[in-house]
């Protein structure tokens, strides 16, 4: 079995290294989808040629993933149940990490192969519910109980709100600057070769610089958790917990004890190891920190040696801690769906869910850096197929100036509204239904080309099942598959 392979093993390693290849890979496929939407109008128009355009997109990515922070990449990784996240022995998750990247990255790969504006968002989001509901066959536990329902229909609201959002914002947009700008060129098509007026050109690589920006507080996130999945299971003695969260870790303890009367009364089928995990983290609190050490007499038994036990060693025990933490946030989040919770009960369930988070959560700036790297990336090798769908299939007519500009200030809202926010959305989606909500406003175009939408939408539609199945069979086919050597 795959999930009994030994940390250190050369198999392991091998496989982690893979798996980051896969993050790495469909972050790029990311590129080809979701940056490519933002480049589509500026290239389309002639505003930008496609390399500056590409590169400046690139840019403003990085620096939306360093200003958005992190709340978009650990709202999906939470969707996680605790075991799957971070195995209680210590060993690397490889089997949900191959299940997730290859799940993802194949679906993603086929639609843009065949031009269709496809949602990494949904991607990812179906494979993370996958490997859920592998685990919960595997360990024979309710999906009930198993999969964070609540999570995933706030996320997934997100997902269905904002394509309509964008088809109505963008279409009254066009047409507030239909009714408003006199100057006839922002809505002719573009002449192919041709550049738009100078003025035009500024306010199109404003809304690419928008959205651009915006995509980066929100989709360049999500790639960021995974990766952290993957680096932790690599390196986990240096990066399994917050290498920046010296006393919160020391403070883990203290932090997590008001979590123990409330695990005791609301606890589900996993109450014994919440209550477990929570003794963990008062022994590794004592150990962080040996004056704590003088309120207990007896020996710390999980952490006692920490500071001088091997790297081997403390990897694991830093694996095993990030388990316990989660499993307690995980426990705190029941709380809070709990009817027979009381109010105060649910607002301690989630200040201990908040101070416990620091800890576990959190990202390096390499990190961000290579997932903007990657973006930009696939976008400079992928963004033909998409723009021209978007430009000359989309609508019935070709993509406009003022249509475009439409479009991608709305998205930008949209997105940059939402990354903030910590709710995962797709640009994708947004981008799309801005354009085809301004088709649709404007009456010389004729509408939408039906085949296209209904292409579109049939990859919408099909995106969650597909890498949903993917993910759950290549994640139960792993756990059953012979034990590799070395394991």
């Amino acid at each position: 079995m795959l999930s009994n392979i030994v940390p250190s093993s050369d198999v392991a390693i091998a496989i982690l290294v893979v798996s980051l290849i896969l993050v790495f890979a469909f972050e790029a496929t990311n590129g080809f989808h979701d940056t490519a939407n933002a480049v589509a109008t500026v290239i389309y128009t002639n505003s930008l040629a496609p390399t500056p355009a590409v590169i400046w997109s690139g840019v403003m990515n990085f620096v939306g993933v360093l200003v958005g922070g992190i709340a978009v990449a650990y709202a999906l990784v939470e969707l996680l149940p605790p075991d799957v996240l971070s195995p209680p022995d210590g060993s690397p998750a490889v089997t949900m990490l191959v299940a997730l990247f290859a799940a993802a990255c194949f679906w993603n790969i086929a639609t843009w192969w065949f031009g269709i504006p496809n949602s990494s968002s949904h991607c990812i989001i179906g494979a993370l519910i996958g490997v859920s509901l592998g685990n919960a066959l595997m360990a024979a536990r309710p999906i009930s109980q198993t999969i964070d329902w609540s999570q995933v229909w706030t996320v997934l609201r997100a997902l269905a709100i904002s394509p309509v959002l964008g088809l109505l914002l963008g279409g009254g947009l066009y047409l507030v600057a239909k009714y408003t700008i006199r100057d006839p060129h922002p809505f002719e098509a573009p002449v192919p070769g041709e550049a738009p007026r100078w003025w035009i050109r500024a306010v199109l690589i404003l809304t690419c610089t928008s959205v651009s920006f915006s995509h980066g507080t929100n989709d360049g996130q999500k790639s960021i958790g995974l990766m952290m999945l993957t680096i932790i299971g690599l390196f986990p003695a240096a990066y399994a917990l917050n290498p920046g969260a010296t006393q919160e870790i020391a403070d883990l303890g203290r932090r997590a004890a008001p979590a123990a009367p409330l695990v005791e009364k609301f606890g589900d089928d996993e109450k014994r190891l919440a209550l477990q995990s929570l003794e963990n983290l008062t022994d590794a609190a004592r150990a962080f920190d040996p004056a704590r050490a003088l309120d207990r007499p007896e020996p710390v038994s999980l952490l006692n040696s920490y500071a001088a036990a091997k790297p081997s060693k403390r990897a694991a025990q830093e694996a095993g801690l990030r388990n316990d933490v989660y499993r307690v946030m995980a426990e705190m989040k029941k709380v809070q769906r709990n009817d027979r919770a009381s109010p105060q009960d649910k607002a301690e369930a989630g200040k201990v869910h908040q101070e416990l988070r620091g800890s576990v959560e959190y990202a390096p700036y390499w990190v961000r850096l290579a997932s903007a790297f990657c973006l930009g990336i696939g976008t400079m090798f992928g963004y033909k197929r998409i723009v021209d769908t978007l430009g000359k299939r989309l609508g019935r007519t070709h993509l406009t100036a003022a249509k475009g500009a439409s479009a991608e200030l709305v998205s930008a809202l949209l997105v940059g509204t939402a990354g903030f926010s910590g709710l995962p959305v797709s640009t994708t989606h947004i981008v799309t239904s801005g354009i085809a909500g301004t088709m649709l406003a404007d009456r010389r175009s004729r509408g939408l080309q039906r085949t296209t939408v209904y292409r579109i939408l049939l990859a919408w539609i099909l995106t969650l099942p597909v890498t949903t199945a993917l993910a759950t069979g290549l994640f139960y086919f792993l756990e059953h598959a012979p034990s590799a050597p070395g394991t």
